[in-house]
């Protein structure tokens, strides 16, 4: 019987770009500038590792459709190198190939690399996928948007749980609000500027009822993680080892778009995947074991949904809960602690990666000014596409042994 891979595959190294607006260097020059600090951090040599795993989603404007960019740009010596994409979950999903290639014995070292490269584009969101992904985008999206679908979330979920228009306007702007005080400390992060409130509030509409710092922006970069076994990983001499405690997927089966039991105000899929990783994880409790989170606040109000999703909040509660300062950096469950997506920006294929290399930062005590106080479990929430139709990718690492 499958047994997960709790503790099976160990972390020992990780390496992030500066995110921003790169326009000095392309694709290959991010991932070697992640790749670089990566491999110094574990300790290797390129020669160590066996496999790669690259993350990336829109292709056509990056790196293009093979796996040939990423050992070209480091050098990798003919090893096999898979790329992946999964809409905005890309670069979990490049970390989960690395991390079930050392649990399934295939391989002993391996290397799992995510990155975009979107504002090249010159285009203010996503680029436009009707001009380069062919027809089918517009055929089943004529008329969707980003923010105009996620605004349907959000004023699903104030129907649903008769939230005033004004009370969740707040709790979303303290969503922003604490991402940008948590970003302002970290000097990898596009978005380092604090944001009162009343600016927040009074920025302009995008789609009813996000505002401007509603949305999180594109941006440029790279992230990556060598992962082995728990028993390489001592061999090599690390001393505080950050395992994979969990770490699991799911993704829409249509029923969203069908309209039966879903109301439109959350995300099915994190609430089945985030129950599966919390098995996995041996987690009873997430309110009281998470020390930190990373979620996927492409939208304010993704990120609100989300703590609910996650069971963290109980369902309709996240406002009061945000309000309250549950998630801010001296809360319980401190979330985006390094600024999240809302400062970072969104380069697809290296947010998931991003995500996790906050977590490793934060267990090993490396956060530098946004340290936590001896964080146990981290949980990281990487989705994709559009609240009827989506991909949700959980990690939860920790250190080894707890």
């Amino acid at each position: 019987m499958a047994s997960g891979i709790r503790d099976k595959v160990a972390i020992v190294g990780m390496g992030c770009s500066k995110f921003g607006e790169r326009w000095d260097v392309g694709a290959e020059e991010l991932m070697v500038e992640a790749y670089l600090e990566c491999l110094e951090d574990a300790g290797l040599e390129t020669k160590d590792i066996e496999a790669a795993w690259l993350g990336t989603c829109i292709e056509e404007i990056n790196v293009g459709k093979s796996a040939l960019a990423l050992p070209i740009a480091l050098r990798l010596e003919n090893i096999p190198v898979t790329r992946v994409e999964n809409f905005c979950a890309s670069g979990t999903e490049a970390f989960r190939g690395a991390v079930y290639a050392v649990a399934s014995g295939a391989y002993d070292i391996v290397l799992a690399q995510g990155v975009e490269k979107l504002k090249d584009t010159g285009y203010g969101g996503l680029p436009d996928l009707n001009a380069g992904a062919g027809p089918l985008n517009w055929l089943w999206f004529p008329n969707l948007t980003a923010p105009g679908a996620f605004s349907m979330l959000a004023q699903a979920y104030a129907v649903k749980y008769d939230i005033p228009p004004k009370e969740l306007k707040k709790a979303m702007a303290h969503v922003s609000w604490k991402s940008h005080q948590n970003g302002a400390n970290n000097p990898k992060a596009h978005l380092r500027k604090k944001v009162d409130i009343s600016k927040i509030l009074s920025s302009p509409m995008i789609a009813h009822p996000l505002g401007l710092f509603d949305c999180c922006g594109v941006s440029d970069g790279s992230a990556c993680a060598i992962v082995t076994t728990p028993e390489i990983a001592k061999k090599l001499g690390k001393k505080d080892i950050v395992s994979v405690k969990a770490l699991q997927l799911a993704l829409s089966n249509g029923e969203e778009m069908q309209y039966n039991n879903w109301d439109g105000d959350h995300f099915i899929t994190t609430s089945k995947c985030s129950t599966a990783a919390y098995k996995e994880a041996g987690i009873t409790n997430p309110r009281e074991e998470l020390s930190m989170i990373e979620v996927h606040d492409c939208f304010s109000i993704t990120e609100l949904v989300t703590m609910e999703d996650l069971h963290i909040s109980e369902r309709g509660q996240a406002p009061r809960d945000i309000m309250d300062g549950f998630y801010d950096a001296d809360g319980q469950i401190p979330c985006q602690i390094d600024g999240g997506l809302k400062c970072f920006g969104h380069p697809i294929g290296a947010s998931g990666l991003r995500m996790i290399y906050e977590m490793y930062l934060q267990l090993l005590g490396r956060a530098d000014d946004r340290q936590l106080d001896n964080p146990k479990l981290g949980l990281t929430h990487n989705l994709g596409g559009f609240p009827c139709m989506n991909v949700c990718s959980i990690s939860i690492v920790g250190k080894l042994d707890e």
